[in-house]
């Protein structure tokens, strides 16, 4: 199932990514998930050159994946430590009344 994500990412055993950073004198080539953290890291932080660096890494749709991705494990997060529903943290971040 999770397959093709691990391929996207460059994790599956033989794949681009499965080298490590020092065999055959290479680096590791940055994973979807990588690249989504260190671009929402950036924006965060009004970064506009490791904005551009990030999304560089990987293809427009895999980073939108990854983004995709870590917003929902964050706000699951939060919903957890907060004792609230998903719905409403999510609301909550963005600034929306309560419904």
């Amino acid at each position: 199932m999770w397959g093709w994500v691990r391929r996207i990412g460059g994790r599956g055993t033989g794949g681009p990514g499965a080298a490590g950073a020092g065999e055959r004198g290479k680096r590791r080539p940055h994973n979807l998930f990588e690249a989504a953290a260190a671009y929402v890291s950036a924006c965060a932080e009004d970064d506009q050159d490791r904005i551009d660096e990030a999304a560089g890494w990987v293809s427009p749709e895999a980073l939108s994946f990854g983004v995709n991705e870590l917003a929902c494990r964050a706000v699951v997060t939060l919903a957890r430590e907060r004792d609230e529903s998903p719905g409403a943290v999510a609301r909550a971040l963005l600034g929306l009344p309560a419904v």
